[in-house]
């Protein structure tokens, strides 16, 4: 397993905007969460302008598709959004043993 950083950039007014949207969004954020597949995910900036949400997987084809899915990707309240590796060096479960 792998993991990778989804990165979103919202629209301005993101708070206001989200909120039709926040339910469902949030819904599909725990069952990805409960299913293993996003290890942890919350809005950027303050106040906020963006997303990042970590996922393992295997490869990108899952994050892309849990993105496309996602309401606020679909109601245009995401703006622009990326996938990339992230190649954990240090925390609860590094990519790869690091010499000291």
């Amino acid at each position: 397993m792998k993991h990778f950083a989804l990165i979103y950039d919202m629209v301005e007014n993101f708070i206001e905007r989200r909120k039709p949207y926040r339910e469902a969004h949030l819904h599909l954020i725990n069952d990805a969460h409960a299913r293993g597949l996003i290890v942890m995910a919350g809005a950027l900036g303050d106040p906020p302008d963006g997303g990042l949400l970590i996922f393992r997987a295997d490869s990108p084809a899952p994050v892309d598709a849990w993105a496309r899915a996602d309401p606020y990707v679909t109601s245009g309240i995401v703006v622009g959004w990326k996938v990339r590796p992230w190649n954990v060096v240090i925390g609860a479960e590094p990519a790869a043993p690091q010499a000291l």
